[in-house]
């Protein structure tokens, strides 16, 4: 096992495993997605998006694989509910690091759909990433700060637009769509930035989850709130998986009904968007009092 290794020769060994790991599969992602390009013909696209949807799985179960056989790991994955590879999923996980992503993605492998991640635009620029994530119809959301759209209001609709074209796409066949609501990852610094009403959580963005709901909601089977500890490495996950030192990885799923409550017009409809509020902030209530009850 690399465990065994010191931490000076693991760190690089298990570094440069992770990259080949991810510049492989998003290479192979890459010019199949680009082969879809070319020939647009529906039957073909479908057997293209499954393959890419194979391909991302594929990835994910390697980079937990290596990271298990690097650290000492428990990987520790709870269900409340029942899941399906055949139904559509919006999932709405907190965000603690870049390894989220890969354990989110192992997580739904033979589980569920393969995920479809709302992602910040600067990310298409990041080497293997950005046109990993292009060919797999993985939006890219751009973020304005409240000041900005207050002087310019016509940005409000890009996020919007955005999310409106792509939930087309995952009409297609089932899917996971995947949406830190928080829209950013969770640091002290960002927590008291934001003076953040929850202990271990950034404040939860509604807009863009209302509006996938609405434009989707009669295809989602169930919203599965998720909820990601590191219990023994809150601070630095990632520098510490790479080092051998990542040692209890947990998951919690709830899997919740899509239903009138969380349907509606959030953004003209005053009384379904204080609702629709209430009940996203009850949700992160709760998952704040789980992240303190498991990091004990």
């Amino acid at each position: 096992m690399l465990h065994s290794l010191p931490v000076i020769v693991l760190f690089p060994v298990h570094l440069i495993l992770q990259l080949c790991n991810m510049a492989l599969w998003a290479t192979a992602i890459i010019c199949l997605g680009v082969i879809k390009l070319i020939l647009p013909i529906a039957p073909l696209t479908d057997t293209f998006n499954h393959c890419l949807n194979r391909m991302l799985s594929a990835f994910g179960i390697i980079s937990v694989w290596l990271i298990t056989l690097s650290n000492k790991v428990e990987l520790d994955y709870q269900i409340d509910g029942q899941l399906s590879k055949h139904n559509w999923y919006l999932m709405i996980p907190n965000h603690l690091s870049w390894l989220d992503i890969a354990i989110l993605t192992d997580f739904a492998a033979g589980r569920i759909p393969a995920p479809k991640f709302f992602l910040k635009r600067e990310l298409i620029w990041v080497p293997f990433i950005g046109l990993g994530a292009w060919a797999l119809d993985m939006p890219f959301m751009q973020r304005h700060s409240r000041e900005l759209v207050q002087r310019h209001p016509h940005l409000q609709d890009q996020d919007i637009n955005t999310t409106r074209k792509f939930c087309e796409k995952f009409r297609q066949q089932p899917t996971t769509v995947i949406n830190f609501v928080e829209g950013s990852r969770f640091t002290t610094e960002k927590h008291r930035h934001k003076n953040s009403p929850f202990r271990h959580l950034l404040p939860p963005k509604a807009g863009g989850i209302a509006f996938t709901l609405a434009a989707m909601g009669e295809l989602f089977t169930n919203v599965l709130d998720v909820t990601i500890v590191y219990p023994d490495n809150s601070h630095w996950p990632m520098l510490d998986m790479l080092c051998g030192r990542l040692n209890r990885v947990v998951i919690r799923v709830k899997v919740l009904p899509v239903d009138e409550q969380i349907i509606g017009d959030y953004f003209n409809d005053e009384a379904f968007k204080h609702r629709f509020q209430a009940w996203l902030n009850m949700l992160w209530q709760d998952k704040d009092e789980l992240i303190a009850k498991v990091g004990k």
